[in-house]
């Protein structure tokens, strides 16, 4: 077996948790490929050598005969080794070492029987829709997909911007608004649940677009099929909006449209057995709490 381990930074008390961690793959003689700024912030800045039989960079020089990827680290970690590796055929791991952990949802509590039921093959795999995002005019984005959403957004503090949303060729609507999230099922319950809109199950056909601030008491978020193409032109004061996927911002001039679609291909993630979306909603997000029962 040979896995592929993704991080940027961990806290010292999670070092202990670590060394468990990479003990197992010593353990059973597992192959492990390392990121390589992330052994080197173990060694230089905590004082670890970690167990590992080889190092990556990038996309550009990882190994396609991976196993599985473990991201260690929260969810924006997790977000980053989707954009480092590009790779959506080998399953990714997420190993919280922080507080919430939507994506990376293997508490430090669970690391050594997780391993041990993913090398028992005790797991199934979902496979996550992912977007793609084109800007017209020749602007480029370095990596144009978004596991978690795609967003506009005014690039000051001052003046709201007008989004005109077209699915397909009609148009939508036009939104007066701080900016206007589209996000997949797994982006629903990210920066688009902060806003307002609603929760989709990952398995869920379906995009949610959700205003940002709109200027409107009338205008929700709405759900439309993911095989739906949307086309978004921005207009306001100034001269340039930013266009978001997940993390990852550029500054874009107000004459670029964005066309957002689904992307063609899915991110497979892995989930244990005994764990369930409904489950991860209540424990993390303490969704349906009530004091009462």
């Amino acid at each position: 077996m040979k896995v592929a381990v993704f991080g940027s930074s961990v806290d010292p008390g999670f070092i202990p948790v670590l060394q468990k961690f990479f003990h197992f793959f010593k353990s059973r003689k597992i192959k492990v490929s390392l990121y390589k700024p992330f052994y080197l912030f173990l060694t230089n800045d905590l004082g670890y050598t970690p167990y590992c039989t080889g190092f990556f960079h990038s996309h550009t020089d990882f190994d396609t005969g991976t196993n599985f990827i473990f991201s260690v680290g929260g969810d924006g970690t997790f977000l980053e080794s989707v954009q480092c590796i590009q790779n959506y055929e080998i399953p990714i791991v997420g190993v919280n070492s922080g507080r919430l952990g939507f994506l990376a949802d293997i508490s430090q509590e669970e690391v050594i029987g997780a391993l041990t039921n993913i090398a028992e093959n005790k797991f199934h795999v979902i496979e996550r829709t992912m977007i793609q995002v084109e800007l017209s005019g020749g602007s480029a984005l370095d990596y144009n997909y978004a596991l978690n959403e795609a967003t506009v957004l005014k690039s000051d503090t001052s003046s709201m911007i007008s989004i005109k949303a077209y699915i397909n060729g009609e148009i939508l609507n036009n939104f007066w608004a701080d900016g206007l999230i589209i996000a997949t099922p797994t982006g629903s319950t990210a920066y688009s649940l902060s806003v307002g809109g609603p929760i989709l199950t990952p398995g869920s056909e379906n995009f949610v677009i959700t205003p940002i601030a709109p200027h409107n008491l009338t205008v929700r978020p709405i759900v439309v099929p993911d095989d739906n193409e949307l086309v978004l032109k921005v207009a306001g004061r100034g001269t340039h909006f930013l266009a978001s996927l997940d993390s990852r911002s550029v500054s874009v001039e107000f004459s670029t449209s964005v066309k957002v679609k689904k992307a063609g291909s899915k991110l497979k993630t892995i989930v244990l057995d005994g764990h369930s979306f409904y489950g991860t909603l209540r424990n993390k997000l303490l969704w349906g709490i009530d004091k009462r029962n």
